[in-house]
């Protein structure tokens, strides 16, 4: 910062940032109470209309750390408006759509708006005064299971009781109002990295995540020794080591891959891909729990309405643990919040399988895993950009959400397997056995685990300086405080 803000404006900012995070994560989820309802809709296949949920996790994922990294080169703020606009065109192009291929393109653009998330967490890092950079990074970061767990209830309410088309112009309405708020409210950041976009980079990425998340999102459908699945994974590896190389060479790098591979950022990363599977797997496996029918012996009988009314406590349960765990981790550190949070997902699971006959039981064991998710969320943007450049937190933080985006479709496709192997008929459908259920909950308790053990792993930073970052980067990407130098830093324009 260079210079000093109002608490009630920087209350502001921070309150723009977490809702705009919020509406983004809300349209991932936005369509999964359509979904039996989108073949009628749309005039379409089940399968085919199962792109509506993979555009927008193929949106997300894969221009996150594009997103970033322009974000770091022209300017957050800017970046934050045209991504919002976006995520609007999206929402008005579902909104107007009849047929399936507006629906899947609108529903891309809406995945780009989770290029808010890494925006939004750099951006208060440059404009927000040090004292409340913790609390406010963790409370966006939290957000997001917020609004995912909003999004089902919603989507639920507005196809139960009026027209479908409604739900995407409310949230277009919603995203106009936050940009122009951001237009007004936001400031813009004080410095911003040196060099030339990675244009190459950025399509080798893009080519490979796509060609990986497909594989892994839709190898169930198609088989796993399909040749389409197949030649997607071989694709994607070749791609991406392909871009690997590229990114090594090229003088100003999409992501750089010697900060990367450090250690506290790798491994803050791989808890990152844990994390964000262990926190999807339950919110594919316990709704589906609660909507099967009693007849099956194990299922709670829910409506589609109240399965997500009851996912609505775990969100704000992630919610309400991000002030905690920003004040445990200035106490404490960062880590210590992970590793606890990694602890609690783990203590969500053996609840809900300890009381899997019970609503109650189930839904207290989703507060306890997203109150985890919570501490979790809320650490790793603090061990990211504890351990990278200024200049780099927005393509570190764009990385880092691409890998939490990765455990989620991770996520989709072993809880897809599991449930598509242990179903048994049920008139003319299929349902999945009490034992995928078992099985989902373990599977989320030994990542659980292993997120604990990685985060152990990751060593402590006791400050953060200039001077730990590598040479290379720092001149030629240096970010330079007005009131240290005689030299004004590059601001946005």
């Amino acid at each position: 910062m260079t210079e000093t803000r109002p608490a009630r404006s920087e209350r502001a900012i921070v309150v723009v940032v977490a809702v705009a995070a919020g509406v983004a994560a809300m349209t991932q989820t936005l369509v999964v109470p359509l979904l039996g309802e989108l073949p009628r809709l749309l005039g379409a296949d089940t399968a085919d209309t199962s792109w509506a949920v993979t555009a927008a996790l193929l949106g997300g994922a894969v221009t996150s750390p594009v997103i970033g990294r322009l974000g770091d080169l022209y300017g957050k703020r800017r970046l934050l408006l045209i991504v919002l606009g976006l995520l609007s065109a999206g929402s008005v192009l579902c909104a107007v759509a009849d047929s399936l291929l507006p629906m899947i393109v609108g529903r891309a653009l809406q995945g780009v708006g989770m290029g808010i998330v890494p925006l939004g967490i750099s951006l208060l890092r440059d404009v927000l005064s040090p004292q409340r950079v913790g609390a406010s990074i963790a409370l966006t970061s939290s957000v997001l299971g917020v609004g995912a767990a909003l999004g089902l209830p919603f989507a639920a309410m507005s196809a139960q009781f009026g027209d479908w088309h409604l739900l995407f112009w409310e949230i277009a309405a919603v995203t106009v109002l936050i940009g122009g708020l951001a237009a007004w409210l936001v400031p813009k950041a004080p410095g911003l990295a040196r060099g030339r976009f990675d244009l190459i980079g950025a399509l080798g990425l893009t080519s490979g995540l796509t060609a990986l998340l497909l594989a892994i999102s839709h190898g169930g459908e198609w088989g796993w020794s399909s040749v389409t699945t197949l030649a997607l994974f071989a694709g994607s590896a070749a791609l991406l080591a392909g871009w690997g190389a590229w990114e090594l060479r090229v003088t100003d790098p999409l992501i750089d891959l010697s900060t990367a591979a450090r250690r506290p950022v790798l491994l803050a990363n791989i808890a990152s891909v844990v994390v964000g599977f262990a926190m999807y797997a339950q919110t594919l496996m316990v709704p589906q729990l609660l909507q099967l029918p009693v007849a099956t012996g194990h299922g709670l009988g829910q409506t589609m309405l109240q399965a997500g009314l009851w996912m609505v406590p775990a969100g704000v349960a992630m919610m309400s643990a991000s002030p905690v765990g920003a004040r445990l981790s200035a106490a404490r550190g960062p880590k210590v919040s992970l590793m606890l949070g990694t602890v609690l997902i783990g203590l969500g699971y053996v609840a809900c399988l300890v009381w899997m006959d019970s609503t109650g039981g189930l839904v207290f064991g989703t507060v306890v895993t997203n109150a985890g998710v919570g501490f979790a969320y809320g650490a790793l943007p603090a061990l990211i950009m504890g351990a990278v450049a200024p200049s780099e937190t927005g393509a570190a933080n764009g990385f880092n959400t691409l890998m939490r985006s990765i455990g989620s479709s991770m996520a989709g496709a072993v809880i897809g397997v599991i449930f598509a192997e242990l179903s048994a008929p049920m008139g003319v459908t299929t349902v999945p056995l009490r034992g995928a259920f078992v099985l989902a909950a373990v599977a989320g308790m030994v990542s659980s685990l292993v997120a604990l053990v990685v985060s152990g792993l990751i060593p402590v930073r006791k400050r953060s300086t200039v001077d730990d970052f590598p040479v290379k980067r720092v001149l030629r990407a240096p970010v330079v405080e007005a009131q240290d130098s005689p030299v004004a830093p590059r601001t946005e324009r």
